[in-house]
């Protein structure tokens, strides 16, 4: 009964329980059965001056965690907060899924599954924020 399966190319970086990973030459498959185990690709990775956009700042507080450099009591603050102010822009009914599925799997202190249902309204915010420009 595999948990997250993770596919890897050459040399390619993840970060496991805080832990920089590196794959070997070759394609690799690994099956990570720990269930609270914080795995984050490091080609998913927000980097501190890319936290730049609400979403992004969002996002980028659940990865700390997962990487092991956030305190999750604090995050928890953080991350509840953003994700009001976040519903007050992201209306639709799929944005407001995501936002619910966040706030559930925060609730249940399960990280990857807060940033990764955060991730997913990168591209709606990236369309918002072009419509603004283009707007002014």
């Amino acid at each position: 009964m595999p948990g997250l399966i993770l596919k890897l190319c050459p040399g390619e970086r993840f970060m496991l329980n805080g832990v920089v990973v590196e794959n070997g030459p070759r394609r690799a498959r690994l099956n990570i059965v720990t269930p609270d185990a914080n795995v984050l690709r490091l080609r998913d990775a927000i980097h501190p001056d890319e936290a730049n956009t609400p979403v992004r700042r969002v996002c980028y507080i659940a990865q700390l965690v997962l990487a092991g450099e956030a305190e999750p009591t604090e995050a928890r603050g953080q991350l509840l907060t953003g994700i009001e102010q976040l519903s007050q822009v992201f209306t639709d009914p799929d944005s407001r899924r995501r936002l619910t599925e966040a706030t559930e799997a925060l609730a249940e202190d399960r990280w990857y599954p807060t940033l990764k249902a955060l991730r997913a309204l990168l591209g709606r915010e990236q369309r918002l924020m072009q419509a603004a420009e283009a707007a002014q």
